[in-house]
């Protein structure tokens, strides 16, 4: 049974930095396409950063150069590294994962993806 749990939101400063975590269980990350999403209060789920098996990454123009997803094969553990943090990033942040080779264009679309986590919450003020 594939499992998905992301910790690490919590509350920070415009400028300030956070990192999530997404420990995954059920399957090896090698075979996997993996990303993290987002969703804002009456806003749809955005794709934020992409991270295929091979390694290959793409972000939203929103977040590229201040954002880095990672992984750690050894720790089943999905990473997103967060710094120079604006209001807007605020939201809640869910991790998802796909069998897939390399990173489809449709990287960003919420129906790409099969697994998801339950969601932490980012808030960053001003």
């Amino acid at each position: 049974q594939v499992q998905l749990v992301e910790s690490g939101g919590g509350s920070a400063q415009a400028g300030g930095s956070l990192r999530l975590s997404c420990v995954y269980s059920g399957y090896s990350s090698s075979s996997y396409c993996m990303a993290w999403f987002r969703q804002a209060p009456g806003n749809e789920r955005e794709g934020v950063a992409v991270i295929a098996r091979d390694g290959t990454t793409r972000y939203a123009d929103s977040v590229k150069g201040r954002f880095t997803i990672s992984k750690d094969n050894a720790k089943n553990t999905l990473y997103l590294q967060m710094n120079s943090l604006k209001p807007e990033d605020t939201a809640m942040y869910y991790c998802a994962a796909v069998s897939w080779t390399g990173v489809p264009l449709s990287w960003a679309q919420r129906s790409f993806y099969r697994y998801w986590g339950q969601g932490t919450q980012v808030t960053v003020s001003s």
